[in-house]
């Protein structure tokens, strides 16, 4: 490996990427939210263990029934169904709610296992250092490089100063849009979702006007 990719080869990756993670895990691909939760792992574990606790319907009716007696009181005994007229349907006698998994099936999944986005945040960063190492291009470095000494700063303070302040706006624009560019970008712009494509068309329309800023105005 002595180059990059062509755009093509690095396209179809990022397809194939996709598609594994839609497939295997039935839930969008996204590295903010990724960062979000293993960030605040300890409550996000805690809320993995209490819907554990309610996996089994049983188990749920039972708490539901016993947090209602804890905080009602018993209960009255729940009156005695009137017998069925002989050639009556039972299903026409009865009107069932529905149960929870015919509520379940049409809600969409929760957020992937801790465990699977904890993996997903390490294997970018070994999958970038293989990547480096195995092209030759791998050093350690402490600045962004020529170009933004000479477009933007070859202060390190004021250099430092505007990486923060750039890493909390795009922080807050990540939360602001619901999902950064790869989780609009790959995912939801490869299932057309419309709040998706306005919002990889806005970072991508930012990105292109502040290039041209930088580049060609300053």
């Amino acid at each position: 490996m002595s180059g990059y990719w062509p755009w093509w080869a690095g396209a179809a990756g990022l397809a194939l990427i996709t598609i594994n993670y839609a497939l295997a895990t039935d839930r969008s691909f996204g590295v903010s939210s990724a960062w979000d939760r293993v960030l605040h792992w300890r409550r996000e574990r805690r809320l993995e263990r209490m819907d554990e606790e309610f996996t089994d319907e049983r188990a749920l009716a039972d708490a539901l029934a016993a947090a209602t007696a804890e905080h009602f009181g018993t209960a009255p005994a729940a009156p005695d169904v009137p017998p069925v007229p002989y050639g009556t349907s039972q299903s026409l006698a009865t009107n069932p709610e529905p149960t929870v998994s015919e509520d379940t099936s049409a809600t969409s999944p929760g957020p992937a296992p801790l465990v699977t986005q904890a993996a997903l945040l390490v294997s970018i960063f070994f999958g970038g250092l293989i990547a480096a190492v195995t092209s030759g291009r791998f050093h350690l470095r402490f600045d962004m490089g020529p170009g933004f000494r000479h477009v933007v700063t070859a202060n390190p303070t004021t250099m430092t100063v505007l990486l923060f302040v750039g890493g909390v706006l795009v922080g807050f624009g990540t939360r602001l849009a619901g999902g950064c560019s790869s989780g609009h970008g790959l995912n939801g712009c490869g299932r057309l979702r419309p709040v998706s494509l306005v919002a990889t068309a806005v970072f991508f329309g930012t990105a292109v006007a502040v290039s041209f800023l930088l580049w060609k105005v300053i």
